[in-house]
């Protein structure tokens, strides 16, 4: 039942009448990866220097030695979809790297109860059958350092793949672009994800439509557009490293994260909505790490019509040991699941162990 709950949510957000340009168009990219990050409330721009570089801000892969790998897997919608992540990166000398990055979001064994009726008005069992949901996002990722010191900057290059069953699927491609400076022990870091928007081309599979559009009387009666940009958003972020002298740092960091539209965000006008987030990351001997974070800042409407500002706290661990670092993260990974919080594990290695 929660599997055709979800395909229904599903299919009403891609396959009905809908607007060439989506607010929330391919909101799969942006959940979020790595478990350090996570903790601290995603507020990494500005610092971020290893693998997971390519997904947060492409200019940090010049923080890189050697080349690293990254996993990461959570479930999302109480178990009902699961959220996997890979990523590659490597420098190419001492003033560029590159790096890729695999994400996928989906649904799998749907029950499809669209034949579940025969002709003659029977229920049949042995017409339901099964099929998968599944959006994918390739990154391709190339940083650099600019000849003005302290500056540094990164591009991704995104290639979108999205499958409903038999029902549609489309191709999509976008680009980001980063940037990233440091003086004096401060970090500042600039993000600008779809800078140029990410365009999406739908195929609708007809035949299969033609089996739905009558499931509801009058409604699903025209094929959807096909095509949708997903327009940009930009996260402003400034990080520091306080030294405490006996091998102990303490990381402080914060974004602001903007939508250009008016959201529930905490501050919100017609032209940008503006959500911080400010995280921490204690760490003693570059081997334990702990962190905390806070974020989300959403303006909440109550049943009784007043309104309340709601967040979401964030903390997490992490080991480090010969090159090989496991993070996990304690957070509400998008506000959508039944459960209040959820459980994130993340593996990162550092090829230089094995040299």
């Amino acid at each position: 039942m929660k599997k055709i709950l979800f395909l229904t949510f599903i299919l009403g957000c891609t396959l009905a009448h809908s607007q060439a340009v989506r607010k929330y168009s391919n909101e799969f990219m942006n959940i979020g990866v790595d478990a350090a990050a996570l903790g601290m409330s995603n507020a990494v721009v500005a610092h971020t220097n290893d693998v997971n570089s390519g997904y947060w801000n492409p200019a940090g892969l010049l923080g890189l030695e050697d080349s690293q790998a990254s996993l990461m897997h959570a479930s999302y919608f109480a178990n009902i979809a699961q959220y996997d992540y890979a990523a590659y990166a490597k420098p190419i000398d001492d003033d560029s790297a590159w790096g890729i990055s695999l994400i996928r979001f989906g649904v799998d064994d749907i029950l499809n109860t669209t034949q579940l009726i025969d002709g003659d008005g029977n229920i049949d069992y042995n017409r339901i059958s099964k099929f998968s949901t599944a959006d994918y996002g390739l990154t391709l990722s190339y940083a650099r350092r600019l000849k003005i010191p302290g500056f540094q900057y990164g591009v991704n290059a995104k290639v979108i793949r999205r499958v409903i069953g038999d029902f549609a699927n489309s191709w999509g491609f976008g680009f980001d672009l980063g940037l990233q400076f440091e003086r004096d022990d401060w970090k500042f870091g600039l993000m600008l994800r779809d800078i140029t928007t990410s365009y999406n081309v739908w195929a609708i599979n007809e035949e299969e439509y033609a089996k739905i559009k009558n499931a509801i009387p009058g409604e699903n009666q025209d094929l959807p557009e096909s095509s949708e940009i997903t327009l940009p958003k930009a996260q402003l972020g400034m990080s520091k490293t306080f030294d405490f002298h006996n091998e102990t740092y303490l990381k402080a960091s914060g974004n602001l994260n903007m939508q250009f539209a008016r959201t529930n965000d905490i501050l919100s006008t017609n032209f940008v909505s503006i959500d911080p987030a400010l995280g921490f990351e204690y760490n003693y001997t570059d081997l334990v790490f702990l962190r905390a974070g806070v974020g989300n800042f959403q303006n909440i409407t109550q049943l009784d019509g007043s309104r309340k500002v709601g967040f979401q706290p964030n903390i997490g661990l992490g080991f480090k040991y010969k090159g090989i670092q496991v993070d996990y993260a304690l957070t509400d990974l998008g506000d959508q699941s039944v459960a209040l919080y959820s459980n994130i594990f993340s593996v990162k290695v550092d090829f230089s162990v094995f040299r």
